[in-house]
């Protein structure tokens, strides 16, 4: 028998075809939980500021916590309040759609915010953030304009750490 639909989740199919085409399994990560978008550690990975291939994309939302797997991947969702759902931008990708991406400087405090253990230099060390991409291309005004929008004393020590475990 072929298999022309591929089950995402509960009521949730697209055809077989897609798994040929490239992004479609991150296409999909803002379809199946929505409201939702792509960032920690899938966002840094493709913005190649972590050096790990990162297997499982990572998605934060206003809805609870969940995760599924399907023949796309394995997606795990991470939840925020609802005023926390910014920094975010819409990338082109084929078939003229879209995929909501966290920023850089947005998936990096997510990180920080979502996983409380990168509270001292040595486990932030062990991110292995790209020092050359922290230096030259990320926003560093940004980074304290969202920051400040978590309104988190714990999350502005962590950035604060980050900014000097990193020399920034």
């Amino acid at each position: 028998m072929k298999r022309y639909l591929i089950r995402l989740r509960q009521g949730y199919f697209a055809f077989s075809e897609y798994k040929n085409k490239p992004d479609f399994s991150l296409y999909f990560a803002n379809r199946i939980y929505r409201p939702s978008y792509i960032s920690l550690h899938t966002a840094l990975s493709f913005y190649e500021m972590i050096p790990e291939a990162v297997v499982q994309i990572t998605s934060v939302t206003s809805l609870k916590t969940a995760s599924f797997a399907n023949d796309f991947g394995e997606y795990a969702y991470k939840n925020v309040k609802e005023n926390l759902m910014f920094g975010y931008e819409l990338k082109p990708m084929a078939d003229n759609r879209t995929i909501q991406f966290a920023t850089p400087e947005k998936a990096l405090l997510d990180l920080l915010y979502l996983y409380p253990f990168y509270n001292n230099e040595q486990e932030l060390e062990e991110l292995r953030l790209d020092e050359d991409y922290l230096h030259d291309d990320l926003n560093r005004d940004l980074l304290m304009d969202y920051c400040a929008r978590f309104q988190s004393k714990a999350l502005d020590h962590r950035v604060k750490l980050l900014l000097k475990t990193y020399d920034l």
